[in-house]
């Protein structure tokens, strides 16, 4: 294999106009590639402001911005899959924390990052909005504090929701 083929990872769906969306959660459609920045740690961020899935009880919709942040090990998630995967849950039923739980943990699954954090802002129903938040650290490592300390400290400033 060479090596450019080797550092894309499984990458089809970037710039495959067929591509269709999946209908239901789909955590087979994320892709990876290698990190070339190995030598040195660093955050990446995406922020994902058209979120939906259902409420398991009634079916309703709920909306929300999830941003997640993580520090790459070797595989990093391509965004075009991970975009996929996100619309995959505009038809799954999970309360707010279920969501961002599962998207963290298939997202450890899938990269084995250093370090990775959720947060869903999602947006109220019945005058509350929920805003759940988790994180890990690779246990055995430094990250496993930052993931600790993070979570201990998660919020103290919290921005005042006044448009939500």
């Amino acid at each position: 294999m060479s090596r450019e083929k080797e550092e894309m990872g499984t990458i089809s769906l970037l710039g495959n106009q067929g591509v269709s969306y999946p209908m239901d959660y789909a955590p087979q459609v994320l892709e990876t590639f290698i990190n070339k920045h190995q030598d040195h740690d660093y955050f990446v961020k995406f922020n994902c402001p058209e979120f939906t899935s259902l409420c398991p009880i009634t079916g309703q919709p709920d909306f929300a911005t999830i941003t997640i942040s993580y520090v790459p090990d070797v595989k990093m998630v391509e965004s075009k899959s991970l975009k996929l995967y996100l619309f995959s849950f505009r038809n799954h039923g999970d309360f707010h924390e279920d969501c961002v739980n599962i998207i963290m943990e298939d997202l450890i699954h899938l990269m084995e990052p250093k370090y990775i954090e959720v947060w869903g802002k999602f947006t109220p129903r019945g005058g509350i909005s929920i805003d759940p938040y988790c994180n890990y650290g690779r246990p055995g490592t430094r990250w496993e504090q930052v993931a600790q300390t993070r979570l201990e400290q998660h919020d103290l400033y919290p921005e005042k929701v006044d448009n939500r």
